[in-house]
């Protein structure tokens, strides 16, 4: 069964810059996308950025030029490097994926990872 997990999150000041990591575990064919979501408190989950082979990558326009997002297909992990962080971007950070699991590497299926914790102070 394949599961996302997320690794890299914690306090950073503002300015600052920390590096969240998400790896697929489990049999799979392919990683097709791999990006981030993120959801502040009394707020909805909201996209932040995500890559894809034969796409540039996409980001919200709160992020654009200060995070970057990126996948590594051998290592089955994506990364999210966060820069020059704002008090606003404290959230829950969650990675998805569309990813085409073994047996069934015909159907692309969504998965979802439980979420770290990023936190800026001032």
């Amino acid at each position: 069964q394949v599961q996302l997990v997320e690794s890299g999150g914690g306090l950073v000041q503002a300015g600052g810059s920390l590096r969240l990591s998400c790896t697929a575990s489990g049999s799979m064919l392919s990683i097709n996308e791999i990006g981030w979501y993120r959801q502040a408190p009394g707020k909805q989950r909201e996209f932040v950025a995500s890559a894809a082979g034969g796409r540039a990558p996409k980001y919200a326009d709160s992020v654009k030029g200060r995070f970057e997002v990126s996948k590594n297909s051998a290592k089955r992990t994506g990364y999210l490097q966060m820069s020059e962080v704002k008090l606003e971007d404290t959230a829950v950070y969650y990675c998805n994926a569309f990813i085409r699991p073994m047996p069934n590497w015909s159907a692309i299926t969504e998965y979802w990872g439980q979420g770290t914790q990023v936190t800026v102070s001032s």
